[in-house]
């Protein structure tokens, strides 16, 4: 019997990503899962004016949860300097042309071809969230990180280079694919179409996992 297969909908911006990623990475050892990876731009990028039709409550609420969940979980936890994801101080809109998270996300594409995607991934949300780094673009950081998982960086590098506007156009496709799916926010983990969004979702994937194998043994 063929291993169930779940969509992860992922940015490297997402706090809630990073709280939820050993929990989602574990489940293949735990069950016959697959977790497929299909990395998003942050919905800022995808959306203009995103933070405009927030709610004001939302910047303090998220403030004070993420890192009180990161506490609750007993998870290290801290914003990522500097931030993955550039604004214009003017319009307070992304930047177009984004130095770090097409970075960011083109190498884990690439590490995905050499076959160590879920490895270097993490890796590389602790290198940015688990606060024993400021700076994580300096020095030779992600060079330890691709090293952390089994990778050459200069490799990792050219792969993500050459590849770039392929890996752009397979990160625009997911977006839509989420919004198809029903859900525009991440983590969103999506089975047989069914959405899942949210680090607090992950018990009752666990559920519909164990659910839908045994309607598939009966």
């Amino acid at each position: 019997m063929e291993p169930i297969t779940v969509d992860l909908y992922w940015s490297f911006r997402s706090p809630y990503c990073y709280l939820a990623m050993d929990r989602l990475f574990a489940l293949p050892k735990e069950m016959d899962v697959n977790i497929r990876v299909r990395h998003v731009w942050p919905g800022a990028m995808r959306r203009k004016g995103y933070f405009k039709t927030l709610h004001p409550n939302y910047p303090t609420y998220h403030s004070l949860d993420a890192p009180r969940t990161a506490t609750y979980l007993g998870i290290p936890y801290a914003r990522p300097i500097p931030d993955p994801l550039v604004f214009d101080p003017e319009t307070s809109e992304p930047i177009t042309d984004q130095p770090y998270i097409r970075r960011l996300t083109r190498l884990a594409l690439a590490a995905r071809e050499l076959g160590a995607e879920h490895e270097f991934l993490c890796s590389l949300m602790r290198l940015m969230w688990d606060g024993n780094v400021s700076g994580w673009d300096q020095g030779d950081h992600l060079a330890q990180t691709a090293a952390t998982a089994h990778l050459n960086f200069e490799d990792l590098s050219r792969i993500s280079e050459d590849s770039a506007e392929r890996f752009d156009r397979e990160v625009d496709e997911n977006g839509e694919h989420l919004n198809v799916a029903g859900h525009w926010g991440v983590p969103c983990m999506v089975m047989n179409g069914e959405p899942f969004f949210g680090q607090d979702r992950i018990e009752m994937l666990v559920w519909r996992l164990h659910q839908t194998r045994d309607e598939q043994t009966v």
